[in-house]
């Protein structure tokens, strides 16, 4: 839940071939446990970088998954939880974080797809009640404008920014807190408080409560759940059947504990956040998802990678995805973090590659690492990628 731009040049063909000489790790690294099998030259490309990210010593764990040129790779390192040593594996479930806004983002797009709703719909078109308050001069908020971080609504609803006051703690950590106990009425009931102070498309502020709010209208469209809509839209028809809010007993079982940057355990973030940060995931479902995305063969996905602001040759916004253009290559990318995780999600459709990382620890400079990660194995894969902002 950073914000919009949280954001080792190793050139190696994208023909895959091995290069003149391996990549050496510090001789004084001592290496983190791994199922890498270092037998083809992504598995090297891979160890150099998750190594690096490892080598911190506050690193628990981690999953990377690459879908390059119709074949996908998993690498695991680390552990699932301090004081053993199990690694994790392609079906250990982590939270997503805000990934899951790219998720909300495309059921806004098959809405659109299946005419149920329009992206520029003013949004108290779908909301019970009176809300004048969601206008600003007249100019309405609209549906696009809940996930694209340009509606004007707060960071979080509860609206409490004196709370994150003390800088020392994550932004992430105090939103859990805030959010202990929030209900659905507490969330109208603070919505009708909200404030506009510019028009809603002008200015950029980075937004949960838009897109919670986009996923309880979603809800309203189709008279269903959040959770089913996802399941019924996207899980089900892209086999991401351990992508949910909701974990069974035998899920939990696979549940990887979470860690801050001092090692303590964190508990588990509240489920409230629903379309902007509550999806857990698999890097074998979060491939399936890369593949539909990269591909672009689909209408809604499509949609979501249409830039909604922004420079479309630099820097813009889809429907929540960030895209990086240059020399018409783009890296379409989403991050997420929440107390104990960071995860980051990157699409390279003219290359026909993606990435998705998993961390089951977060601190202020996990995310950058994350980022570096990804980086390092996207150009070292094809040095035509996009590399993302760190």
């Amino acid at each position: 839940m950073n914000a919009w731009l949280i954001s080792t040049l190793l050139l190696f063909p994208a023909a895959l071939v091995y290069p003149k000489q391996s990549p050496v790790l510090p001789a004084l690294l001592k290496k983190a446990p791994s199922d890498n099998p270092l037998k083809n030259p992504v598995d090297a490309v891979v160890e150099q970088a998750a190594q690096q990210f490892m080598s911190t010593p506050q690193a628990v764990g981690l999953s990377i998954g690459i879908f390059k040129d119709g074949q996908t790779y998993v690498y695991n390192y680390g552990t699932v939880e301090k004081g053993i040593q199990q690694l994790p594996t392609d079906q250990t479930i982590y939270p997503i974080a805000s990934i899951t806004k790219t998720i909300t983002g495309t059921l806004l797009a098959q809405a659109v797809v299946e005419k149920k709703v329009g992206l520029g719909d003013d949004i108290r078109k779908y909301l019970t009640g009176s809300y004048p308050n969601l206008d600003y001069q007249g100019q309405p908020i609209r549906l696009f404008h809940l996930i694209n971080h340009r509606s004007g609504l707060p960071f979080l609803l509860p609206n409490r920014p004196d709370a994150f006051a003390d800088t020392s703690v994550p932004s992430s950590a105090i939103a859990s807190e805030l959010l202990q106990n929030y209900s659905r009425n507490d969330f109208f009931t603070d919505l009708h408080k909200v404030r506009l102070f510019s028009t809603p498309g002008s200015t950029f502020n980075y937004s949960n409560s838009g897109a919670q709010l986009l996923g309880y209208i979603l809800e309203s469209v189709y008279n269903m759940s959040f959770e089913e809509l996802v399941r019924l839209k996207i899980t089900q028809p892209l086999a991401m059947n351990d992508t949910k809010i909701t974990l069974t007993p035998a899920d939990q079982t696979r549940f990887i504990k979470g860690y801050n940057c001092t090692g303590v355990q964190m508990p588990n973030s509240p489920d409230q956040l629903q379309g902007a940060g509550a999806l857990k995931s698999t890097v074998a479902d979060m491939l399936n998802y890369i593949q539909w995305n990269v591909a672009e063969q689909d209408e809604a996905a499509k949609l979501t990678h249409r830039p909604t602001w922004g420079d479309e040759k630099r820097y813009s916004a889809g429907l929540n995805w960030q895209i990086r253009n240059v020399a018409n290559y783009r890296a379409i990318w989403q991050d997420g973090n929440i107390p104990g995780f960071s995860s980051l999600c990157v699409n390279y459709p003219e290359l026909n590659m993606g990435i998705v990382v998993l961390s089951n620890e977060c601190d202020r400079m996990t995310a950058s690492r994350t980022t570096t990660l990804a980086n390092q194995i996207a150009k070292t894969l094809d040095e035509r990628a996009v590399m993302l902002p760190n």
